[in-house]
């Protein structure tokens, strides 16, 4: 009989909390412990919630201390923390990540269950197979970014993943292998390989509240995973700046031929300045970006933890 385990980061999720153990407890209930035999359990996460997030775990951990464990942080650390948290308390043989708003299907749970106990796989991921009914400017934008960095990175990720997967032992501790504070987990999954199986779905509503994340957020979400899986945008400030520096050669050798020619009007002041100007744009532009890559350096190298765990049970 094999023990799995469930990840859910929470935060300020506590509408959608009893909501989600209702409907996995169903399911789970009648198919990993009637068909499967499997043991399960849930691991929420409390990412720093200012609601009643915690207060919830904590009454479905005295109802049901058998399936219900969670973790609290002392602040919010982001769900890329809460995601490592999970995957480092959890021993089970397999190990889900799941989000909490339901908009990753749990109905998919027996199959990837199924799929894992066959011995074909290691782990067994998803993605949406559309976007419909998410706003059109997001939209667009996540395709460009898979786009993107499909092009730039050498770790392909399928546009439309999901962090919703189930693995194994194996997957997991190759994961927690690679305990890096700048994470990417939809990068980190692909990046460690093993057999994968890729199950589709459409776009599921939220169950309860909000998505906590704003378009400001999914784009820097978007440029963190550029730069933790390519080093392409350092190519691209090189191949500019060589290249406005011979683009500055030729103005040179422009501006010292007309002066033989013409002479050395003072007109033409106002073109020197913005040809000035672009190439210290340039460069600010390219230094932002070697910036970028050095801070990242710095967050490493203090070695502090990826989370603090405020409580436990």
């Amino acid at each position: 009989m094999k023990q799995m385990t469930i990840i859910v980061p929470c935060y300020n999720e506590q509408a959608a909390i009893p909501l989600f153990y209702q409907r996995l407890k169903k399911i789970l209930g009648n198919y990993v412990d009637e068909y499967a035999g499997h043991q399960w359990d849930l691991l929420f996460v409390d990412d720093g919630s200012t609601d009643d997030s915690l207060t919830q775990m904590e009454r479905l951990q005295v109802s049901d201390p058998e399936h219900v464990h969670f973790l609290s942080f002392s602040r919010n650390f982001g769900k890329e923390a809460a995601l490592y948290a999970g995957l480092e308390n959890a021993d089970a043989e397999y190990v889900g990540v799941m989000d909490v708003d339901l908009q990753d299907p749990p109905e998919l749970l027996p199959q990837m269950i199924t799929y894992l106990d066959s011995g074909d796989y290691d782990t067994v991921a998803t993605k949406r197979d559309s976007r419909k009914g998410e706003p059109i400017v997001r939209s667009f934008f996540s395709k460009m970014f898979y786009k993107l960095i499909n092009r730039i990175s050498q770790t392909p990720i399928p546009e439309g993943a999901r962090d919703y997967r189930l693995m194994n032992r194996k997957v997991v501790d190759a994961v927690l292998a690679m305990p890096e504070v700048n994470r990417f987990s939809k990068g980190i999954f692909n990046w460690v390989g093993f057999r994968t199986k890729v199950l589709t779905f459409d776009h599921q509503e939220r169950v309860a509240g909000e998505t906590h994340w704003s378009f400001k957020q999914l784009v820097s979400y978007s440029f963190e995973g550029i730069m933790d899986f390519s080093d392409k945008p350092l190519t691209i400030a090189s191949v500019v700046g060589g290249a406005s520096f011979v683009l500055s050669i030729f103005s040179l050798i422009f501006i010292v031929i007309r002066a033989l020619v013409f002479g050395d009007p003072t007109a033409g002041w106002p073109s020197l300045v913005s040809i000035i100007l672009m190439i210290g744009g340039i460069q600010l532009f390219c230094l932002g970006i070697a910036g970028k890559y050095i801070a990242k350096i710095y967050l490493e190298v203090k070695q502090r933890p990826v989370y603090i765990t405020r409580e436990q049970k």
